[in-house]
């Protein structure tokens, strides 16, 4: 076995590695650029080296400085976690070559299935299931309409080594096609220096669903159940699960059997998936097999109790499987949330900035309940506009599907995340959304449940009352405070603290008062038994735990005019709480208008211009193109939403704008 390790990534997976390595106590050497210096995993490596500026293609995906850091720390093996030179096959060569170990698999398994070409003819002559579609290079935007007209429309754009979302489009049209091809092709290009691509059929309704596999270097290949990862934005995965709700035995046990065929050709050997999409009729098709660590690889860890990181680490070494196919059970049910920094209100365009807080939810197992945070950052970290923007991937594991989806909802609501745009609202609100609590998924699922884009829940009926509860209690609770600062008259403010108050939320008011006793506090609302409530909360704190008639609630709170900011459950309203008198007034206050700012055309998030498409007096058409703005690796096109006349382009390709810059304007 291995005494020390290097690893050759950054991020939630570097210490995820690192906690593995620890545990089977092995040294751990972290590598990290500039922006990294004071990143988590560099403080929980027992070494750490400097590898060069932020950029990743200066630093991160530079082998030869790798290969320099295990010479200067005697690191005898290297792990390349997910992303950067996970998949590259030239690095393991050059590791191999140096005497070094790469924990992963070998040169030929990672050229033959990196390449999504390749990888598809191997997967047809291995007896995989495979996706119609045009396998050949293509010439040019035209080259790409007229294949994908002949393949039928509608189609997936792909870049040949891709992965992560990057370098994919569905195109519907000739237009799209074209459009595609060349985004796709920039994309692949400034992503992993390939900018090959290939076009095949789009499979509608389609389910996206992995199988994992172990292979070690004695002939062994196994099979670990399946992750369902259906949720997806823009290709990239946003909630995993595993098992999936949708598989039946055969279906699992047909997809495993090829995907250890798959293996076998290749002579895999680590750990490794194989992703499909799988049709309403369960028919399913082979997408591609990633040679590394998925970043979903926790909810397989959770229902089989292997830990793959461990697995990978004694393949390298030469060690066999300790476990056989007939091993292998799948116990209970589990759910991986990414958090990504970007902001839901925003069409989920990329966030950076300070984590002025980040507490995420109490991790281990309680009342058959485990709650796992992998995460490579803590409060105070930056999160940067060079790198990927998840920043944790939260995981529940329960007996059921949906004791595991409870118990996420519940831990969302826990973390507490301040400081940039984050997803967590639209995790929570997921949680509750019928058709995922019912399994009915498909990739399309967020395009079709938000084709406008994510905005806050509207308060149902018990929202709306549970809310109530919840800012009469935190008033109350205030006013007590403030009824014991010296010198205060406190007859008086206990007085005020008991009076009736009306509280108004969303377009509601609702008139209640509290008394309370030793223990609990007694809320009386208009037609309500009265409802005993514990919390725990103190002034200041900005998550409040209600227990109320016996039903707990994590409640994320901040002071705003007259009341409260209340967050639940992608639920995301100001409550405010009045006297009889006070409410009577402001019933009169007109509402504020927002500025108006149809006329201009703002940078959606932190980024780079990549190139303007217009000029200055131009005339444009709704959805023409207007300007490419890329950040954290993805090119993201900006259209205009009507016609008119541009008046002023204050910016120019290869500027760096922040958020809600102007990058035009147009003649009102």
């Amino acid at each position: 076995m291995f005494s020390k390790i290097l690893i050759a990534n950054r991020g939630e997976i570097a210490c995820r590695v690192i906690k593995t390595a620890k545990k089977m106590g092995i040294k751990t050497v972290a590598i990290y650029s500039d922006a990294d210096r004071n990143a988590m995993h560099v403080e929980m490596a027992d070494e750490a080296v400097h590898i060069g500026p932020p950029p990743a293609n200066q630093s991160y995906l530079i082998a030869d400085k790798i290969i320099a850091a295990c010479k200067q720390t005697g690191a005898q093996a290297v792990h390349p976690g997910y992303g950067f030179l996970s998949e590259r096959a030239s690095f393991c060569d050059a590791l191999e070559k140096e005497g070094i170990a790469f924990i992963g698999p070998k040169v030929k398994a990672i050229e033959a299935m990196g390449d999504k070409i390749t990888s598809k003819k191997i997967a047809a002559e291995a007896g995989v299931s495979t996706v119609p579609g045009h396998m050949g290079l293509i010439d040019d935007e035209a080259h790409a309409a007229k294949i994908a007209a002949e393949i039928g429309y509608p189609v997936m754009i792909k870049a040949s080594a891709g992965g992560g979302g990057k370098g994919m489009r569905i195109a519907w049209n000739d237009a799209e096609a074209r459009e595609g091809f060349s985004r796709s092709k920039s994309e692949a290009a400034s992503s992993f220096g390939d900018d090959r691509i290939f076009i095949e059929k789009f499979v509608e309704e389609p389910r996206h669903i992995e199988i994992q596999l172990i292979a070690d270097s004695h002939g062994n290949a196994i099979y670990l159940g399946e992750r369902e990862c259906s949720i997806q934005r823009r290709n990239q995965k946003v909630v995993e699960e595993a098992p999936s709700p949708f598989l039946d035995e055969a279906t699992r046990k047909a997809m495993g059997e090829q995907s250890v065929a798959l293996a076998k050709a290749v002579d895999y050997q680590s750990a490794g998936t194989v992703e499909f999409i799988v049709d309403k009729h369960r028919k399913f098709y082979f997408l591609e097999m990633n040679t590394r660590l998925q970043v979903e690889h926790p909810v397989t860890e959770l229902i089989t109790g292997v830990d793959l990181v461990e697995q990978m680490i004694r393949v390298a070494a030469g060690e066999k499987l300790p476990f056989s196919q007939d091993d292998v059970t799948l116990d209970g049910w589990a759910v991986e949330s990414r958090l990504y920094a970007e902001d839901p209100y925003r069409n989920f365009l990329p966030s950076i900035g300070r984590l002025t807080r980040y507490r995420p939810p109490q991790e281990g197992k309680i009342d058959g309940i485990t709650i796992r945070n992998d995460t490579g950052v803590s409060e105070g970290s930056e999160i940067s506009m060079f790198y990927d923007p998840m920043i944790a991937k939260l995981c529940t594991h329960a007996p059921t599907r949906l004791e595991a989806v409870d118990a996420m909802a519940d831990a969302l609501d826990r973390f507490e995340v301040e400081g940039i745009g984050h997803n967590l609202p639209f995790l929570s609100a997921l949680m509750q959304h019928p058709r995922w609590r019912e399994g009915r998924l498909s990739t399309g699922f967020i395009a079709e449940e938000y084709p406008d884009g994510f905005a806050p829940v509207p308060p149902n009926e018990a929202t709306v009352e549970r809310f109530a509860i919840a800012a009469l209690l935190l008033s109350h609770i205030l006013g007590e405070r403030n009824a014991q600062i010296s010198g205060a008259r406190f007859s008086q403010a206990e007085k005020r603290a008991h009076e009736d108050k009306v509280v108004r939320i969303a377009d509601s008011e609702i008139t209640g008062h509290i008394d309370d006793t030793d223990d609990v506090y007694m809320v009386r609302l208009p037609g309500r038994e009265p409802l005993a409530v514990m919390t725990d909360w103190t002034p200041g704190a900005k998550l409040a735990i209600f227990d109320i008639d016996g039903v707990t609630n994590a409640i994320k709170v901040e002071p705003a005019d007259a009341g409260w900011r209340l967050r639940q459950l992608g639920v995301d309203v100001k409550v405010q709480v009045f006297s009889p008198r006070v409410a009577e007034l402001a019933r009169l206050m007109k509402e504020k208008v927002a500025p108006d700012t149809s006329s201009l055309l703002l940078c959606p998030m932190p980024g780079l211009i990549v190139s303007i498409a217009v000029n200055e007096g131009d005339e444009v058409q709704e959805g023409q193109t207007l300007a490419v703005v890329e950040a954290m690796k993805m090119e993201n096109v900006l259209k205009a939403e009507r016609k008119g006349i541009v008046s002023r382009i204050p910016v120019k390709a290869g500027d760096s704008l922040a958020v809600d810059e102007i990058i035009m304007e147009f003649a009102k």
